[in-house]
C-alpha cells in the first residue's frame, strides 16, 4: 500500500463529467445510449484512458508506465466504464461477468445461476445487510436480492453505472431492497463493521493493490461476516518469463481497464495478510466443464445452447464483434457516433481474443472463487 497513493475524492467533478458525457436520460441503453454521448466529453474520456496504452506493448512498456497506471487506478477505471458500459449492455446484458455453462442451459440462466451460487456459498440470507463491491449496473445485485431477500448496497466509482443501476432497481420494483452509491473501493466511506456480508464479482481486479481493497472490505465487514469473490487472476501456469504469456496478460489489461494483472498466489496472500480466513477456494474455470466459460467470445457455434442464445452469440462472438467494430467505425466517420468509439471496440476485441487465448493456455481465470470469513474475535 505504501507505494500507491490513493486517488483524491472529487465526486462532484466526476458527476459533472458523467452528466456532460451521458446526459440525464436513464431510459436509453446499449447502442442507442452510445450514439447520444457528448462528443467533446467522449474525446476527453478516450484520451484519459488510452494515454496509458498508446504506442506501448507488453515488451516496450516500462516500470514507470505500469506505475502510472497503478497510481491512476481511479480515473483509469472511471474512464474505462464511461467508454464501455454501453457496449457491455448491448452485447452482454446488465451482468458484466462470465459464467459456467451446463449442457442445454441458456446464457441468461447460466448468468443468474453463477450469481446464485456465490450467494449460496456465502450463506446470504433474507434481511442481511450486504455490500456489492464494484456493482456495475446492478445486474448481480438485483438477482441476488431476489434470490436471497437480502438488502444490498452497491458501491461503484462510475456515476453513469450508478445512475443506471438505481434506474433498473426502480423499474424492477427493488428500490426498497437495493441502493447504489458512489465510492472508491480503496477508501470506502462506510463505518467499520457495517455489513453482514460482502461480495465482489470480477471487480476487485481493478484495484492497484489487492491488499488495499481487501483490507477495506475486511474493515466494513462485521466480525464473523463472510466475503465472497470471483477474482480475475493469472494461474500457476502463467510464466512471467514467457513473452507470449506477457502479451496475453497485457492484452487483457488494455481491453478490460486493469492497471495490473495479479496471480492467484498474490490474491491468496493478500486475503490472508489483511486477516481473512479462507474457508474455500476453487478455480471454477478448471473443473472440466463440457462448455467453456469463454464460449460467448469465441466463434465456435457448437457451444450455442438455445435459440435465444444465437442473438447473444451474434453480438459477442468474434463475428459479431467485427460487425459492431466496423459499423461503429462507419457511424464515427459519418459523425453519428462520437470520435474514438471504434478505438474502444478495437480494445474490446483485443481483450476478447486474449481472454480466450489465456483460457485455452490455462494461464488465466475470471472465476477464482474465494469464500472468506472475518474472525469473530479481533
Amino acid at each position: 500500500m505504501a507505494s500507491i497513493k490513493l486517488a483524491p475524492k472529487d465526486f462532484k467533478a466526476d458527476a459533472d463529467f458523467a452528466k456532460a458525457l451521458h446526459g440525464t436520460d436513464t431510459t436509453s441503453a446499449g447502442y442507442t445510449a452510445l450514439l447520444k454521448k457528448n462528443k467533446d466529453a467522449q474525446e476527453a474520456a478516450v484520451d484519459g484512458y488510452f494515454k496509458h496504452w498508446d504506442n506501448k506493448t507488453s515488451e516496450t512498456q516500462t516500470a514507470e508506465d505500469q506505475q502510472a497506471r497503478l497510481e491512476d487506478y481511479s480515473a483509469l477505471t472511471k474512464h474505462y466504464y464511461n467508454l464501455v458500459t454501453d457496449f457491455y449492455e448491448y452485447g452482454w446484458g446488465s451482468s458484466f461477468h462470465f459464467s459456467r455453462y451446463y449442457k442445454g442451459e441458456a446464457f441468461r440462466q447460466a448468468t443468474a445461476r453463477h450469481e446464485h451460487y456465490l450467494a449460496y456459498k456465502m450463506g446470504i440470507k433474507e434481511g442481511m445487510k450486504v455490500l456489492d463491491v464494484g456493482c456495475g449496473v446492478g445486474g448481480p445485485a438485483r438477482e441476488i436480492a431476489r434470490f436471497t431477500g437480502a438488502n444490498i448496497i452497491g458501491i461503484n466509482n462510475n456515476d453513469y453505472q450508478i445512475q443506471r443501476a438505481n434506474h433498473y432497481a426502480k423499474v424492477n420494483k427493488l428500490d426498497k431492497q437495493l441502493n447504489f452509491v458512489k465510492g472508491d473501493f480503496m477508501q470506502m466511506d462506510f463505518e467499520d463493521e457495517t455489513f453482514d456480508a460482502v461480495y465482489a464479482i470480477e471487480a476487485t481486479v481493478h484495484a492497484p493493490v489487492l491488499a488495499g481493497v481487501y483490507s477495506e472490505i475486511y474493515r466494513v465487514l462485521k466480525p464473523g461476516g463472510v466475503f465472497g469473490v470471483y477474482e480475475w487472476v493469472l494461474t500457476d501456469k502463467y510464466d512471467e518469463s514467457n513473452p507470449r504469456h506477457r502479451e496475453i496478460a497485457y492484452g487483457i489489461e488494455i481491453g478490460d481497464g486493469i492497471p495490473k494483472m495479479f496471480t492467484n498466489k498474490v490474491a491468496e496472500e493478500a486475503l490472508k495478510s489483511v486477516g481473512f480466513e479462507i474457508e474455500s477456494s476453487k478455480d471454477l474455470a478448471d473443473v472440466g466443464d463440457e462448455i467453456p466459460w469463454w464460449y460467448p467470445l469465441s466463434g465456435e457455434w457448437r457451444f450455442v445452447q438455445t435459440v435465444g442464445d444465437i442473438f447473444t452469440f451474434l453480438r459477442t462472438s468474434n463475428i459479431g464483434r467485427t460487425i459492431t467494430m466496423n459499423a461503429t467505425g462507419l457511424l464515427e466517420k459519418l459523425k453519428i457516433a462520437p470520435a474514438g468509439s471504434k478505438k474502444v471496440t478495437i480494445a474490446l476485441e483485443e481483450a476478447a481474443v486474449n481472454l480466450v487465448e489465456g483460457a485455452k493456455l490455462g494461464i488465466f481465470t475470471p472465476m477464482m472463487l474465494y469464500v472468506c470469513k472475518k474472525p469473530e474475535s479481533q
